[in-house]
């Protein structure tokens, strides 16, 4: 029997996550969150994994929510892709703002109000 048979490639991995940062291109980081019982107290603990994911055409943002797939190494981190953005991330663009808009809008010691 065959292992390169059609359809009889094994079922990867997948995991849904926040991408948390644009680390090159092509590159993102995913944080995948979960919650585990603490061995010794049982008190309910979050953690989280950062996986280094593939994503080939540059379209997600800091803040989506992705599906990843499990993959062959594609670098010396690398070993998950991006197979969809699941929700896109609610973002405004950011607008650069001056020291002098700043110190208008906070009151500090220096200022007189």
């Amino acid at each position: 029997m065959s292992s390169s048979a059609p359809g009889s490639r094994n079922k990867r991995k997948t995991q849904l996550g926040f991408v948390s940062s644009r680390s090159g291109d092509k590159s993102v980081k995913v944080t995948v969150a979960y919650k585990t019982p603490h061995p010794l107290y049982h008190k309910v603990v979050n953690r989280q994994t950062v996986l280094h994911v593939h994503d080939e055409k540059n379209e997600t943002k800091v803040g989506d929510k992705v599906e990843v797939m499990e993959t062959r190494p594609l670098s010396r981190l690398k070993r998950w892709r991006v197979v969809s953005i699941v929700q896109k991330a609610v973002t405004t663009d950011a607008v650069a703002i001056s020291e002098q808009d700043v110190a208008e809008l906070v009151p500090t010691k220096i200022t007189k109000a």
